[in-house]
């Protein structure tokens, strides 16, 4: 007989294999569009609560073309990637070798851990003011803010990976003649990357949630100040319209991860 191909993990338990998932992921966005279409066309919603998508494709246009409180639609978009990886760049350079350490000495795990575990659990706006304070309204505390909620997710990923590797596999690294350092770069942070990488795309999308808190104080420019400007003057159209525009970017920022962990990390799930 014929070796069958070897199903994989999702399919094994009869679930839809990549190409439906991502049609299944089209229809349902298709179809949440042509929900919101009919309701807002059907007058069951008014346009102050939920606006149509040609009156946000609209604002789109203008707000593109003329701006929102005096910057341009890609102004602020600039001005808000610029600060989200910003802080991510810095939370990986920080946070990743800081997990790491925590994962394979005690005493960088006792140092590290009480204060990452007990601010953690606190959202952006309890320490905003305390970041305020201490560094000022600039562009420093806005940035700072973000890295903050980003380091935390980050660390702990990096910590959480290293602890996964199986002292079987360090034993045998060993048995092997293997040094110190290459069971380090060699068995640890192999093992250890994959949970880097949901770190990192966990991380990420906690910086774009800060960013709506970093913008609050003093924020002349940037889409978390264009969408709470707007919900003051109940402008719902301009508020939709960033929501939109913060989502897209934190989305192809997202394919773009997977992509690279595929790359990177061909192992993940095999072994």
């Amino acid at each position: 007989m014929f070796a069958q191909k070897a199903a994989k993990p999702g399919e094994a338990f009869g679930a839809p294999g990549q190409g439906s998932a991502k049609t299944i992921a089209t229809a349902t966005v298709i179809t949440l569009f042509l929900l919101w279409f009919v309701v807002t066309a059907t007058g069951l919603v008014k346009p102050l609560f939920l606006p149509s998508p040609k009156a946000v494709f609209d604002k789109f246009i203008l707000v593109s073309t003329v701006g929102f409180g005096g910057s341009t639609l890609l102004e602020h978009t600039t001005t808000s990637l610029s600060r989200v990886f910003g802080a991510f760049a810095l939370a990986c350079i920080f946070a990743i070798p800081i997990g790491i350490l925590m994962g394979v000495s005690r005493v960088a795990r006792g140092l590290f851990d009480p204060p990452i575990e007990f601010y953690r659990p606190l959202p952006p706006l309890a320490y905003l003011p305390l970041v305020i304070i201490w560094f000022g309204i600039g562009e420093f505390s806005k940035v700072y803010l973000i890295f903050l909620a980003i380091f935390a997710p980050l660390a702990i990923a990096a910590r959480s990976g290293v602890r996964s590797v199986s002292i079987e596999q360090i034993h045998a690294a060993y048995s092997m003649g293997a040094t110190r350092i290459q069971v380090i770069t060699q068995v640890i942070l192999k093992a250890a990357v994959p949970e880097i990488f949901t770190g990192m795309r966990i991380g990420i999308g906690v910086g774009w949630t800060t960013l709506v808190a970093s913008e609050m104080v003093a924020a002349t420019r940037g889409l978390g100040y264009m969408v709470l400007s707007a919900s003051e003057f109940l402008a719902s159209d301009v508020v939709i319209m960033g929501i939109i525009v913060i989502g897209f970017f934190a989305f192809i920022f997202d394919l773009l991860m997977r992509y690279l962990e595929r790359v990177l990390v061909p192992w993940k799930g095999k072994v």
